[in-house]
């Protein structure tokens, strides 16, 4: 088997075994955990080290302490979960957790310890201490380790800020993926796909994720007819901050629970309103007592904030308990002893995602889905804390075993930059400044209509919001020019265009789809149920004890899920 070099000028074209699309953890672990023989693409549509992943402050859970248990991890996941958790999937998550943990260990990962012990600790709704951490960082500790185990091995190739399209689908299932990478257009062949690339956040006028979380993975998946799962189940933080030019940086919960006051711009306390915990509610909660609150008192309630007041807490314990907080604030202007700090929630992470078994299989041969891109079933309507890294190494140690075709069990044609002449795709001025200005009406669309709260009149205006808005991109000129591209066989030179701007162009293209799926999966789902709350159905409804299934046009509910409490 052989193996054009990449890049090189004089050849376009590379046949990978396995193309791993997206540069988290889920990502970097799944390259590392496939077979060692296998030649394996990287392709991340920035520079390696940014991700979601990067962000992540919390940790991973892992049921090793003494007075712990798997049954017990289990239990917390699905109560949790809220009834939609697949409990087969959510036991492999758990049963792995120690072997996956052990593994970041020996690879140099540096979590905390007591002692010789590795240090854990309690968040909210587990049961026992099992959240391994490093400071409050963890996620910057893993992927920066998973970097430089994924650039020493001789099998991996990275292509950094290489966009990813659309996939390639073929007599075999999925072939490969289509790409922007130097200024071309080219299709790179695989005899898998791996999709790694993270969640959805930035349809969301306000959201934790990195601005590259903008749901490649799923829309890309969509497009090529695959099943999607559970759309509708977006967990919102209530407490991040809110700053101009500031990334939604999170405020933990434990600030709370030392004694910080939320407040709003007449100093009052105003989650009693809400709840008799008042800030102390769970988190659901909370977060729609703040956009509750928001609603009322703000006449641009996307953009405005409510503030958190860290100085009833004794000044050493603020600087004991939360100096990456104190750090972070004080470099966007915010001192924590002097003033509160402006918050608003925020959407953090999507349940939902590309349906994948246990073996991270979608429903199309030879493509596979990891991470929060995946709906694996272990977080059901509402993600227990720190489950989430976890599920990446689990789901991604599961490709250790995948098996790809040979070359020549393929049927078509290699495309080749040499045959091909230079395309110009012009994208004006005036286009991309349309492009940014849909952008931003989108998320702040979707956060009023999708966000915390959901009623059926809003979401169906949205709707048709979006819909008119994807007939006018999709009527520009350069959507014309780059879709009929797409769907040919061809290899293209793009000239006279900025790859950053082509990126923008496909990142709303993704956006505008996503915003879609996600409206119209909740509009489909009549009840409340973990990280989806409708006012005007605010119960939770046994009936809708089901996962909500999405292909192509077409919405349907899943067979009844038994996901009691009780794993055995």
């Amino acid at each position: 088997m052989s193996y054009s070099a990449w890049p090189n000028s004089g050849q376009s074209t590379v046949r990978f075994d396995v193309l791993v699309v997206g540069g988290g953890a889920a990502g970097l672990y799944t390259a590392l955990c496939l077979p060692p023989h296998f030649q394996v693409g990287l392709i991340t549509k920035d520079v390696l080290s940014l991700s979601a992943s990067d962000w992540a402050q919390g940790g991973i859970a892992a049921a090793i302490a003494p007075e712990d248990s798997p049954t017990l991890h289990i239990q917390d996941t699905l109560r949790a979960g809220a009834g939609l958790c697949e409990p087969e999937a959510v036991r492999l998550l758990v049963e792995q957790a120690p072997r996956c943990v052990q593994n970041l260990v020996e690879m140099g990962v540096a979590f905390d310890r007591h002692g010789d012990a590795l240090a854990l600790t309690l968040e909210a709704a587990h049961s026992r201490r099992r959240v391994l951490h490093a400071a409050d960082t963890t996620g910057r500790a893993m992927v920066t380790t998973l970097m430089a185990q994924v650039l020493s091995r001789k099998n991996i190739q990275v292509l950094q800020q290489a966009f990813a399209l659309d996939l390639w689908l073929g007599p075999q299932g999925c072939e490969g993926v289509r790409l922007i990478y130097d200024s071309k257009m080219i299709w790179l062949r695989a005899g898998a796909v791996v999709l790694a690339t993270g969640g959805g956040g930035q349809v969301y006028a306000q959201t934790t994720n990195p601005a590259l979380s903008t749901g490649d993975g799923v829309a890309m998946a969509w497009r090529a007819g695959a099943q999607l799962r559970d759309l509708e189940f977006v967990q919102f933080h209530p407490t991040a901050l809110t700053q101009p030019g500031a990334p939604r940086f999170l405020i933990s919960e434990a600030v709370r629970g030392e004694g910080a006051h939320l407040i709003d711009a007449e100093g009052r306390r105003f989650a009693f309103d809400y709840h008799p915990a008042g800030e102390l509610a769970p988190r659901d909660v909370v977060s729609r007592a703040i956009f509750d609150h928001l609603q009322k008192t703000s006449s641009e309630p996307a953009s405005a904030y409510v503030w958190l007041d860290l100085r009833p807490i004794p000044a050493e314990t603020i600087r004991r308990r939360f100096p990456n907080i104190i750090q972070v604030c004080q470099q966007w202007g915010v001192d924590v002893f002097q003033a509160p700090i402006p918050v608003a929630p925020a959407a953090h992470y999507w349940m939902g995602g590309i349906t994948a078994d246990s073996l991270s299989r979608t429903t199309i041969p030879a493509l596979y889905a990891v991470g929060e891109t995946a709906s694996t079933g272990v977080h059901g309507a509402n993600r227990l804390a720190s489950n989430s890294l976890l599920e990446c190494l689990v789901f991604g140690a599961q490709l250790a075993a995948l098996e790809v075709p040979p070359p020549e069990a393929e049927t078509a044609p290699m495309p080749d930059l040499d045959k091909s002449t230079p395309t110009e795709i012009n994208l004006s001025a005036l286009d991309l400044a349309q492009i940014i200005e849909w952008r931003h009406r989108l998320a702040r669309l979707i956060w009023r209509s999708a966000g915390i709260c959901r009623e059926q009149a809003g979401m169906e205006q949205a709707i048709t919001q979006v819909e008119t808005w994807r007939a006018e991109f999709a009527a520009l000129s350069v959507s014309q020019a780059l879709l009929a591209e797409m769907h040919s066989n061809s290899t293209l030179a793009l000239s006279n265009t900025e790859p950053k701007a082509l990126r923008q162009w496909g990142e709303l293209r993704n956006l505008l789809d996503i915003a879609m799926l996600m409206l119209k999966s909740a509009a489909f789902r009549t009840e409340s149920r973990g990280g989806h709350y409708r006012t005007d159905y605010p119960q939770t409804d046994p009936n809708w004890q089901v996962h909500t299934l999405v292909e192509g046009e077409r919405w349907y509910r899943s067979a009844p899920i038994n996901s009691s409490t009780d794993p055995n």
